[in-house]
């Protein structure tokens, strides 16, 4: 089934959910995923929210948020990746973190638990209910209490990056004790979190000298892992080379390079320690937390069943287009990148409306998201052509008035 949008001073659009059939694999049977899976979904909001006049230039505190988050919808998407095989990886940046704080990211987790996901979650651990952070020992202690938060409530904690550091011009040895003494008050595992600063710009230098290998190295046993997302395929695989001594594997953030990551360098792979309950593959090869999974579920679903049955071709067939799409989502201003995770998501759906926090939604273009929908199309991420085509005509003539 093909609808072409007519869009003024450009070709028509086709989008078209047919791209998978040749291929005829259903992504919610037959082989297990080999790679451990996560998503990092974003967080829907109520219609209502679109009279609240918040903006990138005056934008709402933290708890003016919660109230505008529309927790039906949240649920029924994490539920919808969970069925298709991916796991949760709730209250990151995808969801606003940084915007939404500490309350909306510990009532996210408490809603995504109650979900009994057959696919588990990650948690993200961090330090933002602290009144104030005056020295490293005080951020420890309030990201050890948000670690053991997420365990209460069965999540997989993941310490993200904390600001705090490079603003305060934290030495190599600060860094190892924050985040050590953190790891030693708490049960593991554990994961950490390195962010480019191409999603935040307070990320600059961040893990200085040798302090991530301190780190990694402190409680292998613990630390199980990370997430990667410095947008840097050289860098992650001379990582995960380097950790795979120790049991330590690597979950890829990386929105531009995740299609050769995630295939890694050989499929052979070997058993190591469970993760939150579960199997944990090791070998030449990155798992995934990506907040791009959010928007090509459906074809990355089929298409890491196929790398699962040794089919390389047509795991890279369907993958590949996936992977033109995210660096589109993805682009500079890497930040913004949430506009289209929760643009598609609106286009295939899923939610009544594609507002972000602060309206970041009006940062990006209507070129920028017609372009968006042509790529979802050619990546097979478009699940009702008719549907997502009259949407887009609602959406272009809105963008006319």
């Amino acid at each position: 089934m093909q609808q072409s949008v007519e869009v003024p001073g450009s070709s028509a659009i086709v989008l078209d959910d047919g791209v998978l059939e040749p291929l005829q694999l259903d992504p919610k049977a037959g082989v297990a995923f080999p790679r451990r899976c996560y998503a990092a979904s974003h967080i829907a909001l109520l219609p209502g929210y679109a009279e609240v006049p918040h903006s990138l230039e005056r934008m709402g505190k933290p708890e003016e948020f919660v109230d505008w988050i529309d927790w039906e919808h949240c649920a029924s998407y994490r539920k919808r990746l969970d069925s298709l095989g991916f796991g949760i990886a709730e209250a990151m940046d995808t969801a606003q973190r940084f915007e939404l704080g500490w309350d909306g990211a510990k009532k996210l987790m408490e809603a995504t638990s109650k979900l009994k996901l057959a696919n588990g979650f990650i948690g993200a651990a961090s330090a933002d209910h602290a009144d104030s952070i005056s020295s490293p020992a005080d951020l420890s202690r309030a990201i050890a209490e948000q670690i053991q938060f997420i365990q209460s409530v069965d999540g997989i904690p993941i310490i993200l990056p904390q600001p705090w550091l490079t603003k305060a011009g934290a030495t190599e040895e600060d860094y190892a004790r924050v985040y050590c003494d953190a790891i030693d008050a708490c049960d593991g595992p554990i994961l950490l979190h390195w962010l480019s600063e191409a999603f935040h710009p307070g990320m600059r230098g961040y893990f200085p000298g040798e302090s991530l290998r301190t780190i990694l190295n402190h409680d292998p046993k613990k630390v199980r892992g990370m997430k990667v997302s410095m947008l840097d395929r050289e860098l992650e695989e001379t990582l995960r080379s380097s950790i795979a001594s120790n049991d330590q594997v690597i979950l890829t953030g990386d929105d531009y390079n995740f299609v050769p990551l995630i295939e890694g360098h050989s499929q052979e792979a070997r058993a190591l320690p469970s993760l939150g309950g579960r199997p944990l593959p090791g070998g030449e090869f990155s798992h995934a937390l990506l907040g791009i999974l959010n928007a090509i579920a459906v074809p990355a679903s089929l298409a890491i069943r196929h790398l699962g049955e040794g089919n390389l071709e047509a795991y890279r067939q369907i993958m590949g287009p996936c992977e033109e799409l995210s660096r589109e989502i993805f682009k500079a201003p890497v930040s913004h990148y949430k506009c289209g995770v929760a643009f598609l998501a609106w286009l295939n759906g899923h939610q009544p409306n594609a507002m972000l926090v602060n309206h970041e939604e009006a940062a990006r273009s209507t070129d920028d998201y017609v372009r968006i929908a042509e790529l979802a199309s050619a990546a097979g991420a478009i699940e009702d052509a008719g549907a997502a085509a009259e949407r887009l005509r609602e959406f272009l003539a809105a963008a006319s008035l």
